[in-house]
C-alpha cells in the first residue's frame, strides 16, 4: 500500500475507524436495527435464495418475449455490433471490477464493455463482451421465466464484483463507516475472516474515490440477516461449497466468513452447511430453514471460465426438489445472478449512491402464487430480495438498503390457490449433483 494511499485512508476515519490488526475483525459503525415491521400475512413460510454467478440480464435473457432485451450493443467508438449468441460454459473470463464498471457504464452511454480486460489474456474484451447464451443452451432458465416471474430490472446494489454482491446478499449493503463502502474483492483468497494475515479489502467513498487495496482485512461486524432472523427466532441456513487452498483444510466459500458474529460462533456449524448439495437431503427429511441461501459449486454456478453447462440443471434440481416436496405450497425460489461479469448489457442502472446502482442481472421468482409468465418491470436491487423476507417475518429494517429498495411483492397473487407443480426438464438430474465430487474451486475469486 502506497504512502499516498495509506493518507487517503486515514482521511476517512471519520469515525474513529481504521484499519484492524490483521486476522481480527473490523468493528464499522452500524445503523440500528429497526423493529417496527409487522409480518405480512402470506401462505410463505420458506424462501429460498439461490446464488449464481457473473451474467448481465442481456447475456441470459437478451431474447426472452416481453423482456427489455437487446440484440446489439456499442463500442466505445460508437461502432454498433450484434450480440452474438455464444455458449454458457466459455474459456475466458472478462474483468468485472469497479474500474471496468465506470468505463463500461461510461456515464451512462453503455460503451465500453469492448474496453474491459480478459483475465490471463494480452487483450480487451473487444467483441466477447457482446454475447448472449442461445437459449437452446439454458432451457430451464426460460422455462422457469414462462412459468414464473422473471424480472427484467434487477440492479446490482453496486457496480463490482462477487464479494460485494454476496455481502448486498446478506446485509443489503456494504457501508463501512457511513461515508465508506467496500468494493472490489479482498487481495487474498479466501474472502473473510479466514483470509491469511496480510489480507486487504478496497474502498469506495461517498465523493466517488476509489481506494484499491486500502481498506480493513476482511472480518466484519455488522448487521446482516441472519441477525435479524436470530433476534425473531427465525430459522435460516446457509448452504456452501467446500474451498480448498493449498495449505489448508475445512474452509468454505461463504459470505458469512467475513462476519465475525457468525464465524466465531456456534451458528458457523449449525446454520453454515457444506457441501451445498446438503440442501436435497434437508428437503427431502423434513429439515428446511424458513430461510436458505444456496451457493452452488463452481462447476455450476454459470461462472464463465470453467467451461461447464450445468448451471441450469443444478437450479432446475433444486426447483424440483421443492416442487415435489411438502414444501412447495408454502415456498418462494428466488434465482439471482451475482454481477454482471463483464458481459453487455444495454440499460443504463440509475445512479443512487456512490456505489452504483451496478448492472442489471437475472431474477427468477417461482412459487405456487408466482404470477404466470410475468415479466417485471420494477426497479429492483439485491436489497429487495431482503426487504420481502423482512416482511414476510415481520423482522423490521436493517436500516441499509432495505429502506429504499422495492420489495418484490408484485412478483406474488396471494388471492390464487396454489398451482399445481410441473417438473422443469433439465440436461443433468438431481442425482448427477448428489454424485458429482466438489471441485474445490472458489466459485468466483474476483
Amino acid at each position: 500500500m502506497s504512502a499516498g494511499v495509506r493518507a487517503a485512508f486515514a482521511a476517512l476515519a471519520v469515525a474513529g475507524a481504521a484499519c484492524a490488526p490483521a486476522g481480527r475483525p473490523v468493528l464499522p459503525q452500524n445503523a440500528a436495527i429497526e423493529t417496527t415491521s409487522r409480518a405480512v400475512s402470506s401462505p410463505i413460510r420458506h424462501v429460498l435464495i439461490l446464488v449464481q454467478e457473473n451474467r448481465s440480464f442481456d447475456n441470459l435473457f437478451a431474447t426472452f418475449p416481453g423482456a427489455d432485451g437487446a440484440r446489439y450493443g456499442y463500442t466505445h467508438v460508437g461502432k454498433r455490433i450484434a450480440l452474438k449468441a455464444s455458449p454458457l460454459g466459455t474459456t475466458w473470463v472478462i474483468d468485472h471490477t469497479y474500474a471496468t464498471y465506470r468505463i463500461d457504464y461510461d456515464r451512462g452511454k453503455m460503451d465500453g464493455f469492448d474496453l474491459g480486460a480478459v483475465y490471463g489474456g494480452t487483450h480487451n474484451a473487444r467483441e466477447l463482451a457482446y454475447a448472449y447464451v442461445a437459449p437452446a443452451l439454458v432451457k430451464p432458465y426460460f422455462a422457469l421465466a414462462h412459468q414464473y416471474v422473471l424480472a427484467d430490472h434487477l440492479f446490482q446494489t453496486q457496480g463490482s464484483g462477487s464479494f460485494v454482491a454476496h455481502q448486498d446478499l446478506i446485509a443489503a449493503g456494504t457501508q463501512l463507516y457511513g461515508t465508506t463502502g467496500l468494493v472490489d474483492y479482498p487481495s487474498d483468497v479466501p474472502w473473510g475472516c479466514d483470509a491469511a494475515p496480510h489480507t486487504v479489502t478496497s474502498l469506495i467513498t461517498a465523493a466517488g474515490r476509489y481506494l484499491t487495496t486500502a481498506g480493513p482485512f476482511p472480518c466484519f461486524s455488522y448487521y446482516t440477516l441472519a441477525d435479524e432472523m436470530n433476534q425473531h427466532n427465525v430459522s435460516w441456513k446457509f448452504y456452501t461449497p467446500p474451498l480448498l487452498v493449498p495449505g489448508s483444510s475445512g474452509l468454505i466459500w461463504n459470505a458469512y466468513d467475513a462476519i465475525s458474529s457468525i464465524r466465531y460462533s456456534a451458528q458457523w456449524t449449525t446454520n453454515v452447511v457444506t457441501p451445498e448439495t446438503k440442501v436435497f437431503a434437508d428437503i427431502r427429511g423434513g429439515r428446511l430453514a424458513a430461510v436458505s441461501w444456496v451457493i452452488p459449486d463452481a462447476f455450476n454456478s454459470d461462472h464463465p471460465g470453467y467451461r461447464h453447462d450445468t448451471g441450469p440443471s443444478w437450479v432446475a434440481a433444486i426447483v424440483n426438489a421443492v416442487g415435489r416436496s411438502t414444501y412447495w405450497k408454502s415456498s418462494a425460489i428466488v434465482v439471482v445472478w451475482d454481477d454482471w461479469g463483464g458481459f453487455y448489457d444495454h440499460v443504463p442502472p440509475p445512479q443512487l449512491d456512490y456505489g452504483g446502482l451496478g448492472f442489471r442481472v437475472p431474477m427468477l421468482v417461482i412459487s405456487p402464487y408466482a404470477k404466470r409468465g410475468y415479466v417485471s418491470h420494477t426497479q429492483y436491487e439485491f436489497a429487495s430480495i431482503l426487504k420481502f423476507v423482512e416482511d414476510r417475518f415481520g423482522l423490521g429494517r436493517l436500516g441499509n438498503n432495505d429502506r429504499r429498495a422495492h420489495g418484490i411483492g408484485d412478483a406474488f397473487d396471494f388471492t390464487q390457490a396454489p398451482r399445481r407443480f410441473i417438473p422443469i426438464a433439465a440436461q443433468y438430474s438431481q442425482a448427477y449433483f448428489e454424485r458429482q465430487p466438489p471441485s474445490g474451486l472458489p466459485v468466483d475469486d474476483q
